[in-house]
């Protein structure tokens, strides 16, 4: 293997696809280290689309948040298995430009700089590229509005230098959105990457007749031993009916000819990863992986496409072949990866890890051991979330003082999105059990509430879609369940075609009226 390296950083930014143009032939660094131990996912959640790259001796990541803001995290790690949460791109108010759908954010270090291309929905418009930039990973970022975006849409944008340096962007034209093919494009970016130059050129497209359906996309691109290697997705990616699958093409040069693998799909599902695609591949300590999502056979598409590691290696003919053809399934077991959340509201500010429909921020502060959620009266009402990791699990909160929310009712959520959610939630003399449904409210039931200072509120998923719920007031060591008899209410309408439930706290009716919560916990079951 003969790598190439950028001469003024570390071999291992050939991952990110950006090759400076004083590139030199590397030679060889001797025997692979042993092959990580992966335990997938190794960020489990609602992380579709992941891209990482290696700054100095770290890792960062980052991955689609649709609409859920904060937009786009930003996750760290020294060795590609164990990731931390330390912030986020867009940690405030979202671009001016774009308004949602926040996909497929690609980060690269070059010349001293991060940059995140990323795609969105334009106000006004379609699907664009954009990119940031920040000094250093963990940011501050500072957005440079939208490069591309056509008629059809344009996403899933990827930097990656030519065979003489040159600076191009690779993106996909999202013509499936109007039944029309998808190529796959490269044009010259200018040096501050503010704006493309010159004339498009088409790479390749999805073909059809072929396992890629009606799409390719999401394509990264590495070097090496003499050809640049796209690693793309195709077919459906999302929800329970997917067929997403991993192909690969390679060149001599960056804009072609172009050659796809006649072995592709080179990773499928196996019997608990499903639809694994969209990812970066990378070179880690002389061992090759890609960082892509999948879904969890267990939970599917109720806890997301979760961030996996999957290995491959390079054949005598000069392909990847993934080890298995598919994801590593390893112990621990996905259970015992996603840590409890046991959150007293001790900090001066809220968790990274919560999150919120990214058009209709909430209103909160924390302070003195306590989350204050200002309501609202639109919608499911002010709701915060986390991603939720496995198919069964169990969350409760302590909603204190429900007997001062006048005019409004505040409690625990199941949040598909804003216009579907199912919430146990009290307010002046009673506890309600709402589901929201395609925008329509409708309760399901209802108890008396006595005067009481706090009430806890539980809610318990099985199989990804069936909750159960309950609430007692603190001191009482008696769950009452609502509805009473205990049924398990279907949830299946909850989650969005590309994205996972959140479980969080909401607060709904008139903006005067403020909900404090004392606590949240969320623990994954057998």
């Amino acid at each position: 293997m003969t790598p190439f390296i950028r001469c003024l950083s570390s071999a291992a930014l050939l991952a990110s696809g950006l090759l400076a143009s004083c590139q030199q032939p590397a030679a060889t660094t001797g025997t692979a280290s042993a092959a990580l131990v992966i335990a997938n996912p190794v960020v489990p959640g609602d992380f579709p689309d992941p891209s990482v790259v290696k700054v100095g001796d770290t890792y960062w990541a980052t991955a689609t948040t649709s609409n859920w803001g904060p937009v786009f995290p930003l996750l760290s790690s020294k060795n590609l298995t164990d990731w931390k949460l330390v912030g986020h791109v867009f940690p405030g108010e979202r671009p001016d430009w774009a308004d949602y759908y926040f996909w497929a954010p690609e980060i690269s270090q070059d010349g001293g700089k991060t940059y995140v291309f990323y795609s969105a929905h334009k106000r006004g418009g379609n699907l664009a590229v954009g990119v940031a930039s920040a000094p250093r990973p963990e940011g501050p970022y500072t957005d440079h509005g939208p490069l591309v975006g056509q008629p059809a849409g344009s996403i899933d944008g990827f930097p990656m230098r030519d065979e003489n340096g040159q600076l191009y962007l690779i993106w996909k034209e999202d013509g499936n959105s109007v039944q029309q093919p998808t190529p796959i494009w490269a044009q010259r970016l200018n040096d501050a990457r503010t704006a493309l130059v010159g004339e498009k050129t088409e790479l390749f497209r999805n073909d059809p007749a072929t396992w890629e359906g009606n799409l390719v996309e999401g394509v990264s691109i590495v070097r090496h031993e003499g050809y640049f290697y796209a690693f793309y997705a195709g077919n459906g990616c999302c929800g329970r009916g997917c067929t997403y699958a991993t192909g690969v093409a390679r060149a001599k040069t960056l804009l072609g000819p172009w050659e796809k693998h006649a072995g592709n799909p080179i990773l499928l599902n196996n019997d608990t990863w499903k639809c694994p695609g969209h990812g970066t591949a990378l070179e880690h300590q002389g061992r090759w992986y890609m960082l892509h999502h999948a879904y969890e056979a267990g939970s599917h598409e109720f806890a997301g496409r979760q961030g996996v590691l999957s290995e491959f290696e390079w054949t005598a003919a000069g392909w990847p072949a993934f080890r298995g053809k598919s994801t590593p399934v390893a112990a621990p077991a996905i259970v015992a990866r996603a840590s409890a959340v046991a959150d007293e509201f001790t900090g001066r500010t809220l968790d990274l890890a919560w999150q919120w429909p990214v058009e209709y921020r909430p209103t909160f502060a924390v302070s003195g051991g306590q989350l204050r959620l200002t309501a609202r009266p639109d919608h499911s009402g002010a709701a915060l979330g986390r991603s939720t990791t496995a198919a069964a699990y169990t969350a409760t909160t302590t909603l204190l003082n429900p007997g001062t929310l006048a005019g409004a009712c505040a409690g625990l959520a199941a949040h598909g999105d804003p216009d579907n959610t199912l919430m146990l939630v009290a307010s002046v003399g009673k506890v309600q059990l709402l589901q929201l449904e395609k925008g329509q409210t409708k309760t399901l039931a209802e108890a008396s509430l006595p005067t009481t200072k706090a009430l806890e509120l539980r809610l318990q998923a099985r199989k990804g879609s069936e909750f159960t719920f309950a609430w007692r007031p603190t001191g009482s060591t008696n769950w009452q369940t609502l509805p009473v008899a205990g049924t398990a209410v279907d949830g299946r309408f909850l989650p969005p075609w590309d994205r996972g439930v959140r479980v969080g706290v909401v607060a709904q009716g008139a903006p005067t009226a403020v909900a404090a919560f004392e606590n949240f916990t969320l623990t994954a079951q057998p």
